[in-house]
């Protein structure tokens, strides 16, 4: 078995055995393709991916700072449960801290920070374009999480920022059901996916704090009726429970 193996990725960069594991995981986390509470064993993943333990460990490990893996006290190791039941809870959450940065953001943000939030944007609608045309949304997914944070960075408070930061990395597998719903729609376009994002830049731009609060709660307002849209329609039905058994 490879160690710390570097392979070629399709960019001809250089990546470890450990980011190679970390990225495949994410990605079938995030894509809900290894089902919430699965017990992922380090074993069987040396196994299957032809790498001793020491870069599966590397790699769960900074999965469970993105809290999308939990190691429990007994060592073993599951991907992070969802508990639909505090669903309203975390939304709640979410809408009260997104309200928070923004509002600090437009109040504090520097030229360096505008540009840096309308650059993740830009990255945004590049993944977002590619989403509706492929629906794949993990690169989505994830420049969405960018943009979110080059806001929080804005507002200059750490602790605001840290605990949104918690938010969005638990949310990021409700953002996949969020998209997998509005999917659905065949008219869906780049401009019904980015126009809260736009907005809320325009407010910051502006230093509008009011209103760049009041777009913050408008996104997450959206976000909630979707998602609990989607959940009504019972498409969490689809989950796959046998991560061990699938191909690597």
């Amino acid at each position: 078995m490879e160690k710390a193996q570097k392979v070629e990725n399709v960019s001809g960069v250089k990546e470890t055995g450990s980011a190679r594991v970390y990225k495949k995981l994410r990605d079938d986390i995030l894509r809900v393709l290894i089902a919430p509470g699965t017990s992922l064993d380090e074993v069987s993943l040396s196994q299957r991916f032809k790498l001793s333990r020491s870069p599966i460990r590397e790699a769960l490990v900074r999965l469970s700072t993105e809290g999308l893996v939990q190691i429990l006290p007994n060592r073993s190791i599951i991907v992070t449960p969802m508990e639909f039941d505090k669903m309203p809870e975390f939304l709640d959450a979410l809408d009260l801290m997104q309200r928070v940065v923004t509002r600090f953001a437009a109040l504090h943000r520097t030229p360096a920070d505008l540009i840096k939030i309308q650059n993740a944007q830009k990255g945004y609608e590049q993944e977002a374009s590619n989403a509706i045309r492929t629906g794949d949304s993990i690169g989505m997914i994830e420049k969405n999480f960018e943009f979110h944070m080059a806001i929080a960075a804005a507002c200059r408070n750490s602790y605001f920022a840290d605990s949104y930061r918690r938010l969005l990395q638990e949310g990021r597998r409700l953002l996949f059901f969020h998209f997998q719903y509005q999917s659905l729609d065949p008219n869906l376009t780049l401009d019904d996916m980015a126009a809260a994002h736009r907005a809320m830049i325009d407010a910051i731009e502006k230093r509008d704090a009011d209103r760049a609060e009041h777009e913050a709660h408008l996104h997450a307002v959206q976000f909630r009726g979707r998602f609990m849209d989607f959940l009504n329609r019972n498409l969490t039905a689809k989950l796959t429970l046998n991560y061990a058994a699938q191909a690597g």
